[in-house]
């Protein structure tokens, strides 16, 4: 009598099958219109505040860079500049002249050594 007892609940458990629940269903839901367009129009706001901090961010972040490329570039004119100096100020002593301001600028050149040196 237990074995027919054991029998029929397995055969009950087996004709069901997999249970599947409403709620793991994928797509759209019936009766929830309202309440999704609610949800999705405040997703989509969402998203449009994300978007504009985005491309705020991105702004900033080219400005930044811009003043950085800027800054570089007017570092790499002076130095430029110095090094034209320097090189006019060779070719004179090779042609046997002595620049104007040479002595000053020898002058200059001894007094930051000594200051570097401890």
């Amino acid at each position: 009598m237990d074995f027919q007892e054991m029998a029929v609940i397995d055969e009950n458990a087996a004709s069901e099958g997999p249970q599947r629940r409403e709620s793991g269903k994928r797509g759209r839901k019936p009766g929830r219109k309202s309440a999704d367009k609610v949800d999705m129009k405040a997703k989509l706001e969402r998203s449009r505040q994300s978007a504009r901090e985005c491309r705020a961010r991105k702004k900033l972040r080219y400005q930044y860079l811009e003043e950085l490329v800027a800054d570089r570039e007017k570092a790499v004119f002076a130095l430029r500049k110095e090094l034209e100096k320097y090189v006019q100020l060779s070719r004179d002593i090779d042609e046997g002249k002595i620049p104007e301001g040479i002595h000053e600028l020898l002058q200059d050149t001894s007094n930051l050594h000594l200051k570097q040196e401890p």
